[in-house]
């Protein structure tokens, strides 16, 4: 329980910093010496600081939708393991709350960002959704896939999967996990909104997706948003490492330090992705959002029936 508070806290604090990871790390790629590294946390502190300014259009959902998808997260946090230790909240079938609990602050976020009446973010509220119908399928099917080969017993909780997943998985079955790990690295910039799926980093309204919902956002409720992103990204970043990360030591305090390490080292991949890639076009965004469904079907129906595995 002490190991799993202690993890809980490093997600809290650390989440912000896989931020300055990635911006240095497209830094390094470009020649540049980049922002500092506590760059993030001085941007929500800034943020925390100033008033919000809500239009006379909106309603009590554009206020309610930053607290509640923060909220949402926050507890999607709890219930993801880290290290050699179990998730803070564990129970059978913790992993399709996890994916609900996402679900729900993508929810609020779409309808505070229809709230507003804008154009521009009914058309990027429109985009978040499409894609996310793409996305979530490759996550369920790729985590069933998991299920039925590191659970065992086909446990849906992720702290079983989690502990379950060594060297000897991976020997016995390693191209259905090379299959999922491929899935889930689509998963993750599509549902942190990286490159090649959005660039964060734009300012053109047209080609946005989600930084497009949030523009009338401002003060906390901007920080709220952003916290929960960052937040958002060392989840998926920690499932990725924590359930496909055959390197255990049966040591806690060395498996954290190696896991924390792993997380870092997807924010430098992401870093180096969006370094090396351009924004796809957006209709192509589908086929590679479709691809990822298909890998992950693929991992299924391989675990399920046996095909092409002696």
């Amino acid at each position: 329980m002490i190991a799993s508070v202690c993890h809980l806290f490093l997600a809290l604090v650390g989440a912000p910093f896989l931020l300055s990871v990635i911006n240095r790390t497209k830094a390094w790629i470009a020649g540049r010496h980049g922002q500092p590294w506590l760059q993030p946390y001085h941007d929500l502190l800034r943020l925390l600081r100033k008033g919000a300014v809500y239009s006379r259009t909106t309603s009590w959902v554009f206020r309610a939708g930053p607290l509640i998808g923060l909220a949402a997260v926050l507890t999607a946090t709890t219930l993801v393991p880290f290290g050699q230790a179990r998730a803070l909240v564990a129970f059978q079938g913790d992993f399709i709350a996890f994916v609900y609990l996402l679900g729900l602050a993508r929810l609020v976020t779409v309808l505070a960002a229809l709230d507003t009446g804008s154009a521009f973010e009914g058309m990027g509220a429109n985009r978040e959704v499409w894609f996310s119908a793409l996305t979530e399928p490759a996550l369920m099917l790729s985590l069933a896939a998991l299920a039925r080969e590191v659970g065992g017993n086909g446990s849906l909780s992720l702290s079983v999967l989690h502990l379950g997943m060594s060297a000897a998985v991976w020997s016995r079955t390693g191209f259905v996990l090379a299959l999922v790990a491929v899935a889930w690295v689509v998963v993750l910039l599509s549902e942190n909104s990286r490159i090649p799926v959005d660039d964060p980093t734009t300012h053109l309204e047209l080609t946005m997706i989600h930084e497009v919902m949030v523009l009338d956002h401002s003060g906390p409720d901007f920080a709220f948003i952003l916290y929960g992103a960052a937040l958002k990204l060392w989840l998926f970043a920690a499932l990725f490492v924590g359930l496909l990360s055959p390197v255990k030591t049966g040591l806690p305090g060395v498996d954290s330090v190696i896991a924390l390490a792993e997380v870092m080292g997807v924010a430098v991949g992401v870093g180096l992705v969006e370094s090396v890639m351009a924004r796809l076009r957006l209709p192509s965004v589908p086929q590679l959002l479709i691809g990822a469904c298909a890998i992950s079907s693929l991992a299924f129906l391989i675990e399920r029936h046996g095909v092409l595995l002696p």
